[in-house]
């Protein structure tokens, strides 16, 4: 039975990931980072929490993450933990840093004197092109990393760290390029689940008022669902490498509210506002993915549009609010 070690498990994508890794026979293992609020912390993994072994580490503390690597020996590691909001790096840089960059440092430092032979998967985004698109619209591998925040400078540090770490000591390490991918488990101060949750809201009269930042930023919006199973492919290939993983469609955040509010009978008008603490203090326009290497060499494709994403997201507020 192969073992996997996933960080940040307790997240969007750590939770669907243990979900695909179990059904494919895996020892799932976990890293948690212990807070106050340990009801909580693991709500996501409820339902799967009695087949899962957890450990306490931290990614900024080295020493936690040997112990963990000594008591699991895993064949594969998911690097997923970070702090990952945009713009709240923007007020927390240096944690962000020493969580995305340092942490990947740590990681890596401790694979290597631990279990080299251990494939490892780093979460980096699509972030980290900043506002550099290709001639023909699109983002991929070859195109230059030029990030506009703090969450996207620490990914490209811990991206390149890893392809540093895979040439000089001959690790099996892959970085995969995800354009931003949600669910009804994404945390509801991003903003596709924030503006499902509060329209749903908005409709049962249990609100009034969606405050927003900036209407005109596009995206590449997939399901975390497909995203996982583009993670798992990755450590399945013969070689490491590094892949882009997208739908290739862009959406502004108008066109979500306005696709979300529409499902609803509701005008967006009406109850849409914007305020400024929402707004990043350098935006980033469009990120728009080409994915043909992942296509073309892991057969790996999303099964997911904007709109069915959406309409599970929706269908979830719904019933949440109709207990």
């Amino acid at each position: 039975m192969k073992k996997a070690l996933i960080t940040g498990i307790n997240g969007q994508d750590g939770s669907y990931l243990a979900e695909l890794l179990l059904d494919k026979g895996y020892e799932v293992w976990g890293i948690l980072k212990r807070n106050s609020v340990a009801e909580n912390q693991t709500a996501r993994l409820d339902h799967i929490f009695s087949q899962l072994k957890l450990e306490y580490a931290d990614m900024t503390d080295m020493a936690s993450l040997i112990r963990v690597l000594q008591i699991t020996q895993p064949d594969e590691i998911y690097n997923l933990a970070a702090q990952s909001h945009v713009r709240i790096s923007f007020d927390q840089p240096i944690y962000t840093a020493q969580t995305v960059s340092i942490g990947v440092m740590n990681l890596l430092e401790s694979i290597r004197l631990i279990c080299p032979k251990a494939k490892m998967y780093q979460a980096s985004s699509s972030e980290m092109f900043g506002n550099n698109i290709d001639e023909d619209g699109y983002q991929r591998e070859t195109t230059p990393l030029d990030p506009v925040s703090p969450y996207g400078c620490a990914k490209v540090f811990g991206y390149n760290l890893v392809r540093n770490y895979r040439n000089a000591y001959g690790l099996f390490l892959s970085n995969g390029i995800l354009f931003n991918h949600e669910s009804s488990r994404r945390g509801t101060n991003f903003v596709t689940n924030k503006v499902v949750k509060e329209a749903v809201k908005i409709k049962l009269g249990l609100s009034d008022k969606l405050m927003l930042g900036n209407l005109g930023a596009a995206r590449d919006w997939g399901h975390a669902k497909d995203y996982v199973y583009a993670m798992w492919l990755i450590l399945q290939h013969d070689e490491p490498d590094d892949f882009c993983c997208s739908t290739g469609v862009s959406h502004t955040v108008q066109d979500l509210v306005e696709y979300v509010f529409g499902k609803l009978d509701l005008d967006w008008k009406q109850y849409i506002g914007q305020d400024e603490k929402f707004m990043r203090p350098e935006e980033l326009d469009v990120l728009k993915g080409d994915c043909s290497k992942a296509k073309n060499v892991l057969g790996w494709k999303h099964k997911y549009t904007f709109e069915t994403m959406l309409d599970e997201m929706i269908n979830y507020w719904r019933k949440y609010y109709d207990k």
